[in-house]
């Protein structure tokens, strides 16, 4: 065997030795870049992941504050429908009380354009409560009205409202007004 016959396949194996070698750092350099981007992709990942619980923490925490102001206002809602079903109530039997004193008055001036008649006889005006003696209190409770007020102890609402020097029929609960004199 000559050295050239064995130079050739010891140069052949030795050639395909350092292109093999040559590939395999390739592979471990494309296999570290590889590693290095997902550890990187990993790290921003984990970032996020914090930001968003974070998020989600501040998020829950806003959504208790919310609810907690949404039980106030819903309770304050309540209030003013029922001080509002109040006032309806009110002003209703107050258009009715003035219909009525309206209707008084028509039929007043409609009996005085009749002759009386002789047998009958006179008949006496309710008299109304006057200022004389000690005034009667209440204090105004919630839900009262001077409405409510004025049938409880039978005088009229103006009449209320002159004793007490109200310029509205509006009242505040806690107040002690006058309702009466005895």
């Amino acid at each position: 065997m000559t050295t050239d016959q064995f130079l050739r396949p010891a140069s052949l194996c030795l050639s395909v030795l350092l292109l093999s070698g040559c590939v395999m750092a390739e592979k471990y350099k494309a296999e570290k870049a590889r590693s290095l981007n997902f550890q990187r992709l990993l790290a921003q990942e984990e970032k996020r992941t914090g930001e968003l619980d974070s998020d989600l923490r501040r998020v829950k925490r806003d959504s208790s504050d919310l609810l907690s102001q949404t039980r106030d206002l819903e309770v304050e809602v309540q209030a003013v429908r029922a001080q509002l079903a109040t006032l309806q109530e009110e002003a209703a039997m107050q258009e009715a009380e003035r219909q009525r004193e309206q209707a008084r008055m028509e039929l007043g001036e409609a009996e005085k354009l009749l002759p009386e008649p002789d047998d009958l006889g006179q008949i006496e005006p309710e008299p109304l409560l006057t200022e004389a003696g000690r005034p009667r209190y209440h204090v105004v409770a919630r839900g009262e009205t001077l409405y409510r007020l004025s049938k409880r102890y039978g005088v009229r609402i103006d009449q209320i409202r002159e004793w007490n020097n109200l310029s509205s029929n509006v009242i505040v609960v806690g107040r002690e007004l006058i309702v009466g004199y005895e």
